[in-house]
């Protein structure tokens, strides 16, 4: 029942009504696209051998791309189909636009997808309405058809194979049949625009690659930003919280130094006891702050890890090769994966050596690679913390390799990618 009450509701409703307008627009606009076919069409392939031909060629598709932006913005209104612009053509590259020629092919094909509409809207809607009215129409002699009958005398009306719809009864089958096609009008209307629409998406729209390229640029957006939160979360601990509880304990320290000596001893000890908390609270702030930002990273990555390596229980030799700093967000993952892998060392892997690589790779990744001669055994789940490792790479599709067989060594590798990253490197670091 749902399906017979859409079929009948469909008619009217507002979305046939703007599918149908849509229709309406679009065949005269495919007139456009045709036009523009030929006149930018014709000198881009007559001077495709030429030295002006990849000029002629930059501005036919730049045309293309303009004028695509109308077919965009019809839709949007019309459809509600909101299809984002492709990313604009390379600088310098604009005759070897790949959006630029998908506008272009989506004009070529507009012409004849016009021609099915107009088939589509003339077919189910023109005749569907003149078959609705055809009962009004047969008397007034509106759409007087005239037939000469067998016998000599002349008859009007429709004529279909050796029918002739003359009378008030053969009007009302008309009529009838005009209904179906009202019927069925909206639904090939929408399926014209749905193809419409298919290649609107396909080639007015980014491609793949494009939209990853977007996605990927948006995420590395929101880590940078993510992490910009979290520097201004750590100075202000350290240049708020931090100080206060300072200055809390340097007047706990004076109140109990300054005690008159008729002073009770249990008020001395809540005295002692109040400034021993508060100095608790400031070591448990400067872990909280370091966990949050090293200080030490504001240096460099390479100091940071230099620092990080002389804490450690364990020897580490450091190698490191950074001709570019790496963005920040990028320099703390890398900071944390190495601070959490030598942590395992110390831990779990009874190692007498570790060695730590730090290494920019042609500007596309950095490798951060961590060497143990312990007795191997490593692996993702078994309580080390490699999961937690893997949970902090991937937000920047980081990349995780372990090789640790039993008796060692232990080879710990963490890929991070940099181009989506390293766009914003120069922003400011707080």
């Amino acid at each position: 029942m749902s399906t017979v009450r859409a079929i009948l509701r469909a008619p009217f409703t507002g979305r046939a009504w703007r599918e149908l307008l849509y229709a309406l627009i679009s065949m005269p606009l495919s007139l456009v696209a045709l036009a523009y076919v030929i006149v930018a069409g014709l000198p881009m392939a007559i001077l495709a051998v030429t030295r002006a031909g990849p000029r002629m060629e930059a501005v036919g598709l730049r045309g293309a791309r303009r004028l695509s932006d109308l077919y965009r913005e019809l839709a949007a209104r019309l459809l509600h189909e909101r299809v984002a612009s492709p990313a604009p053509a390379p600088p310098g590259r604009a005759a070897y636009d790949p959006a630029g020629y998908r506008a272009f092919g989506y004009l070529a094909v507009k012409l004849p997808l016009g021609l099915a509409t107009l088939y589509a809207v003339s077919v189910t809607w023109g005749w569907g309405f003149v078959g609705l009215t055809y009962p009004i129409q047969l008397p007034l002699r509106l759409n007087d058809v005239k037939t000469v009958a067998p016998d000599g005398g002349v008859r009007h009306g429709f004529v279909l194979g050796d029918v002739i719809f003359d009378t008030w009864q053969r009007s009302l089958l008309v009529a009838a049949g005009g209904a179906v096609l009202l019927l069925v009008a909206p639904w090939a209307v929408r399926l014209i625009a749905s193809l419409d629409l298919l290649l609107i998406r396909t080639l007015l729209g980014p491609n793949e690659t494009e939209r990853i390229r977007d996605l990927e640029e948006t995420r590395a957006l929101a880590v940078d930003d993510a992490v910009a939160t979290l520097r201004r979360i750590e100075r202000d601990l350290h240049d708020g919280a931090q100080v206060r509880l300072i200055s809390l304990v340097m007047n706990l320290a004076m109140m109990k130094e300054t005690l008159p000596p008729d002073v009770p001893e249990a008020t001395r000890n809540m005295v002692a006891a109040a400034e021993e908390e508060a100095r608790g609270a400031i070591g448990e702030l400067r872990e909280l702050v370091r966990g949050i930002h090293p200080p030490v990273l504001d240096k460099g990555l390479d100091v940071a890890l230099a620092t990080l390596g002389a804490r450690s229980a364990v020897p580490v030799e450091l190698d490191t090769h950074l001709p570019e700093r790496p963005s920040a967000a990028i320099e703390s993952i890398a900071y944390f994966c190495v601070a959490e892998l030598l942590a395992n060392v110390a831990k779990h892997a009874e190692a007498t050596q570790a060695l730590v690589s730090v290494v920019a790779q042609g500007g596309t990744n950095l490798r951060v690679r961590v060497t143990d001669d312990g007795r191997g055994g490593a692996a993702l789940g078994a309580g080390t913390g490699l999961t937690g490792l893997l949970d902090r790479i991937r937000p920047v599709d980081g990349r995780l390799d372990i090789q640790s067989p039993p008796g060692g060594p232990t080879v710990v590798t963490v890929d991070l990618p940099l181009p989506a990253a390293e766009k914003y490197a120069h922003r400011d670091r707080g």
